[in-house]
């Protein structure tokens, strides 16, 4: 099971974000309880399901998405066939993320649109712009690094 029925909300949407997404996200925790104001579920996926896992953990978010060993495509595609909600929007930061989205029926969100909207802020001005080569920059390889040094050092504790 993708979705954790007891979270339900009442709103229209079935929000995910790709972890990517979420992290360049200023204030994670409060973004994600303005969401749920107005979606049914909202949650993270990424094909690293334990660094999804350390990251919700470590800003006390509850994902509604069930996290197994699969990847971000099958996750996407059970939570859009499980979802009741009229809309299914996936917000993301680079083309993969876009594809995925086409590919699985989602409406597609880039996190400075989807922040811009919802009047979230973003981590830094960088987040969610893609480089030449779709990763960010150097900027964006720079942060994932550190993220992962962090998420990695973490599951150490």
């Amino acid at each position: 099971m993708a979705i954790d029925a007891t979270t339900a909300g009442d709103g229209d949407v079935t929000l995910v974000f790709s972890l990517g997404a979420v992290r360049s996200l200023a204030d994670p925790p409060a973004a994600f309880a303005d969401a749920r104001r107005w979606s049914r579920h909202v949650g993270i996926v990424a094909n690293e399901t334990d660094a999804v896992a350390a990251f919700a953990r470590e800003y006390g978010i509850d994902n509604d998405y069930a996290l197994t060993k699969w990847d971000k495509w099958g996750t996407l595609a059970d939570v859009r066939d499980e979802s009741t909600a009229p809309r299914c929007v996936f917000v993301g930061t680079t083309r993969a993320d876009e594809r995925v989205a086409t590919e699985t029926g989602y409406e597609f969100l880039r996190v400075d649109e989807a922040a811009e909207k919802a009047g979230w802020e973003l981590s830094d001005p960088g987040a969610g712009v893609d480089g030449p080569g779709g990763d960010g920059g150097a900027t964006g390889r720079l942060a994932r690094v550190r993220r992962a040094v962090r998420d990695a050092l973490s599951r150490l504790r």
